[in-house]
């Protein structure tokens, strides 16, 4: 199902969220006090796992974006703060051996991203490396999620999902790039699409969906118009690799406030 047209007057907000939306740094987490916000930092984890490789990769294009460096040392911080804090809540054996297994992969995947020199082999490693991150992330929310007494959990996993669908799409646009299995990357692309079309949908119809929260989903279908057409743009000019950075970057701050929200009803 296609996402309604940007609002009157949104190229203006987009305009002015642009400064914003690149020095992105998402809320900290000094503790975790309750499974609400358990699974909206367990969904974070997921996005992370997809926003460090983008900006690893694009800080390894000839025309590096200025602000993929700061995005990654800045993500890799976020990620091994709230690693900290899910490990310290974890309730049960089974959820604390996910977050044992994702402290093993993440290692790995910090290594590669802090060491790793900008080349294909390296590139590709990262890749495999972001994905295992990324499957566990994902089990440990569907985890925690699964201990929800309320319809909340699934809304905010839902609205974090969209995040890191965010993210993955700007990823695999950046390994296609970088001539990375470029007939995957875009499949992949497509994939990620039609399940960030899929769930949109869903959010703007679950009864959980308040005012507020609609109207800031409204805003992202706004930034999904501008993502989109630049993930289908044709070629890979400096140009067209600064609009995605900078759209995916847009799209992430409005469903970050999103799941915010929804994790703010409690699960």
């Amino acid at each position: 199902m296609p996402l309604r047209p940007s609002p009157p007057g949104f190229l203006l907000t987009r305009r002015l969220g642009l400064g914003l939306a690149l020095g992105l740094a998402l809320p900290a987490q000094a503790q975790i006090a309750d499974l609400a916000e358990a699974i909206n930092l367990a969904g974070r984890q997921r996005m992370l796992s997809q926003r460090l490789s983008k900006a690893w990769l694009a800080r390894a294009q000839p025309n590096a974006h200025p602000q993929a460096l700061p995005v990654l040392q800045r993500s890799i911080e976020q990620f091994e703060r709230q690693l900290n804090d899910l490990q310290g809540y974890a309730p049960n054996a089974a959820i604390r051996q996910t977050y044992a297994d994702l402290d093993s992969a993440w290692n790995a995947f910090r290594q590669q991203l802090q060491e790793a020199p900008a080349a294909r082999p390296a590139a590709q490693a990262l890749l495999q490396a972001d994905a295992r991150v990324l499957t566990l992330a994902h089990q440990g929310t569907q985890q925690l999620e699964a201990l929800a007494t309320r319809p909340t959990g699934r809304w905010v996993n839902v609205a974090g999902r969209q995040r890191m669908l965010s993210q993955r799409m700007a990823n695999f646009y950046f390994a296609a790039a970088w001539q990375l299995e470029v007939a995957s990357a875009r499949e992949e692309i497509k994939l990620a699409r039609q399940e960030f079309l899929s769930a949109a949908s869903a959010l703007r119809q679950a009864p959980e969906t308040s005012p507020r929260i609609a109207d800031e989903l409204a805003l992202a279908e706004g930034q999904w118009v501008f993502f989109d057409a630049a993930l289908k743009a044709e070629g890979n000019s400096p140009k067209q690799l600064h609009e995605v950075f900078v759209s995916s970057e847009n799209l992430l701050a409005v469903m970050d406030r999103v799941t915010r929200l929804y994790a703010a009803q409690k699960a």
